[in-house]
């Protein structure tokens, strides 16, 4: 079907078949970007944006604030838009990105800022700016459309659609004139106008056949429960594409995926499989010694150009900090290596350090740009090194961090050494090694401080901030550190008072004091798994409780009552072409993934079986989808992992201040268990607050006054036990080796 779509589509752009002219130039790598609009700036300002900006200066989007003085006649995402296009009798011209993408500013420089594009677009199109992080729904429906034309995908996107919303036509970045096979503007806005003028039955044909095909790709795959051959064949094609020389999976383009790692970690837990261990330690030391990593700044970045980790795509997204500091995390919990707290705690500094709002919520990203030129604030040249360290710590630095005087960093375009250096580590620092970086870190990083800055996407993302809540909880429970958790307290409380509605509705985006735009799927499954974690964190029934809620009002709104699994958006949100689902999990996983899992281990806590059963639903909506790629849908194959291992129900009574419950719940937070659910319940008003929510832990109390725990597993309950002795005996061997 895809073939017979991608020559339907190629039928509109046979006008621009022709050969580049040989004295053509291509157009610059690129280039700067203007800086937002300021708020004086848009408080003087008509209504209609005046000379200097377009109508989306009035946007709360930063990625659409960046395009507010383009010459392009842009609109936001809505009715008004797509109602003009009707009234003109023209296509829509959507264009899908986000703040810190590098080719967005690439194809905004080249095409976007230059008005004789400008004026083609304008005439041909009512042109639509979209941030994909702003509307998810909208970009997964219209990258499935991407992809099934172009056989690819990625930002920035443009789709040229009918006005009733159908697309013909799909692509990424387009240059402002042709380059050899990549179209330019300047040809492609003229041939897709022609092709709607002159062929328009032909157009809205192709239209048609792209719509159908679409409504087919994002219904689910049903089939039978899966089981555990399945995650047998997950482990197996992972192994298959793992890289053994130098971690990760793929051979070329490397992106850290921690769901697949935390995926093998439960494998290595169910199974003792060594090769699933091998593969996650490999992989995450890789991470942490390689460019990828910001060794001066901490954080990490979004993806390593080449296969060796050395050079990064230097933005960096907060769901990264946040899924990679997991992984640590749960690495830790099975090996107890140090190198993996130190590297979790690095992650969550730098979030504490760039990515906090005063308010208490995390902000989204960080650009790879400054100056117009990606990585520069973030690259040295030995030269510099020497200044700022000396000759002796500056050789440290150049033998253990593997810099040279040529640089190891190329320009991108000519491919040629700059002279600028990536830091990378071949090994990882010695503890000895580290004590003397720790105070040259320092001094980089207070000289790096003085440099132009990129830009900061300071939008605070419900779902994002959910698997940071995450990241911070978990850390804070494995680590025993009441500061990650007091961090985790902080973005809950925010995201629950600021993104949530009196009717209980949660928000997608808060910035500058106004939230906004209605909560998909994804704002629910991420905050209620971040909501459950600070439960456990903090043995605090508030986040419990407001973890059931988010989680009934996602059922509520979201679940396909018909043939199970979750939609991306809310029953009563925009009528789009199809309404989505979907479970393959990209840079973060689905949200049918997450909600699966939720639903599990919500069931567990609550003692309502109706949240399993919905979980089960979940999985069997897409089994087979995911029987014929099992690796690629990993957080998946965790609730599957949790439906077919040892899962126990563990309940610890008694005063959270008492000395022995306080190390029955250390206990239980330094192993590595992730089928198990884990309750406090304390005396007084926090025994009933649980029981409202978990009626199933009022029967159980105190044995003779001491901190007693009960344990559950596969559904049989033994006997209470009041000694840590005698819990280690209860858990078995896995929790005496701690």
């Amino acid at each position: 079907m895809r073939l017979a779509l991608c020559a339907s589509a190629a039928l509109l752009l046979t006008p621009m078949t022709r050969a580049m002219p040989q004295d053509e130039e291509a157009a610059p790598a690129h280039g700067g970007r203007a800086e937002l609009p300021s708020a004086e700036e848009i408080a003087a300002l008509p209504s209609d944006g005046g000379e200097a900006f377009n109508r989306l200066v009035f946007s709360s989007s930063p990625y659409l604030l960046q395009h507010a003085r383009n010459p392009v006649d842009w609109h936001e995402w809505g009715p008004s838009a797509f109602a003009l296009a009707a009234e003109r009798g023209v296509p829509v011209f959507l264009s899908i990105g986000y703040s810190t993408c590098h080719w967005c500013h690439v194809m905004e420089h080249e095409s976007f800022e230059d008005a004789e594009v400008a004026r083609l677009m304008n005439e041909a199109f009512v042109c639509i700016k979209l941030d994909r992080e702003e509307r998810p729904d909208i970009d997964q429906l219209y990258m499935t459309v991407t992809q099934a034309l172009t056989g690819s995908g990625g930002w920035p996107m443009t789709v040229v659609m009918t006005p009733d919303k159908r697309p013909f036509f799909a692509g990424t970045y387009f240059p402002k004139r042709s380059i050899g096979q990549r179209f330019g503007m300047l040809e492609l806005v003229p041939a897709l106008s022609t092709a709607w003028d002159e062929r328009r039955e032909e157009v809205l044909q192709s239209a048609s056949a792209i719509t159908e095909d679409l409504a087919a790709r994002v219904a689910g795959s049903p089939g039978e429960d899966l089981t555990a051959e399945d995650l047998a064949a997950g482990e197996e094609e992972l192994a298959k594409r793992f890289d053994g020389a130098r971690g990760g999976f793929g051979a070329s383009r490397k992106f850290p995926v921690p769901h697949e790692q935390t995926f093998l970690l439960r494998r290595h837990g169910a199974t003792g499989s060594t090769r699933a261990l091998e593969m996650v330690e490999r992989t995450l030391t890789a991470w942490r010694t390689g460019g990828v990593f910001d060794q001066v700044g901490l954080g990490i970045h979004r993806y390593s150009t080449d296969p060796d980790w050395l050079v990064p795509h230097f933005e960096k997204m907060l769901y990264d900090q946040a899924l990679c500091a997991l992984a640590y995390v749960d690495a830790w919990l099975v090996t107890q290596e140090p190198a993996y707290e130190r590297a979790a705690r690095e992650l969550l500094a730098y979030v504490s350090r760039d990515m906090t709002s005063p308010q208490g919520g995390f902000f989204s990203a960080e650009d790879a740009d400054s100056e117009g030129e990606e990585g520069l604030f973030y690259l040295w040249t030995e030269e510099e090194l020497v200044e700022v360290l000396g000759q002796e710590d500056a050789a440290f630095v150049r033998d253990r961090f593997r810099t040279s005087e040529a640089g190891n960093y190329r320009d991108e375009a000519t491919r040629e050494r700059t002279g600028r250096n990536v830091l990378h580590l071949k090994s990882a620092l010695s503890d000895a090694e580290h004590d003397r970086w720790e105070p040259l870190r320092a001094a980089l990083f207070e000289v790096r401080e003085g440099r132009i800055h990129p830009l900061k996407d300071d939008k605070v993302l419900t779902d994002w901030n959910g698997l940071m809540i995450s990241a911070f909880a978990r850390a804070g429970r494995a680590f025993g550190d009441e500061a990650f958790v007091a961090q985790a307290r902080r973005a809950a409380d925010f995201v629950l008072s600021e993104l949530r509605t009196d009717a209980g509705r949660l928000l997608k985006r808060w910035r500058g004091g106004e939230a906004g735009l209605d909560g998909m799927l994804e704002d629910h499954a991420f905050l209620a798994q971040g909501l459950l974690d600070l439960f456990e964190a903090s043995n605090e029934v508030a986040y419990l409780k407001a973890a059931k809620e988010v989680t009934d009002t996602a059922i509520q709104h979201f679940h396909d009552g018909e043939a199970g699994g979750f939609f991306l958006s809310p029953d009563d949100g925009e009528a789009l072409l199809v309404r989505s689902k979907t479970i393959y999990d990209g840079a973060r996983p689905s949200g049918n993934s997450v909600m699966a899992c939720v639903l599990q281990r919500l069931s567990r806590m609550t003692g309502a079986t109706r949240y399993e059963e919905l979980a089960a639903g979940t999985i069997r909506a897409f089994s087979a989808e995911v029987e014929r790629s099992p690796s690629y849908s990993t957080q998946l194959l965790a609730a599957v992992d949790f439906q077919t291992s040892t899962t126990r129900e563990i309940v610890v009574v008694g005063d959270r201040e008492d000395a022995s419950v306080r190390a029955m719940l250390a206990l239980l937070a330094a192993r590595y268990a992730p089928n198990d659910v884990v309750l406090l319940r304390a005396p007084g008003q926090g025994a009933l607050e649980l029981s409202a929510v978990s009626p199933f832990t009022e029967a159980l109390v105190q044995v003779g006054g001491e901190a007693t725990a009960y344990v559950c597993t596969n559904f049989a309950c033994a006997a209470p036990v009041t000694t840590l002795e005698a819990l280690v005996e209860l858990l078995g061997a896995d929790a005496s080796e701690r």
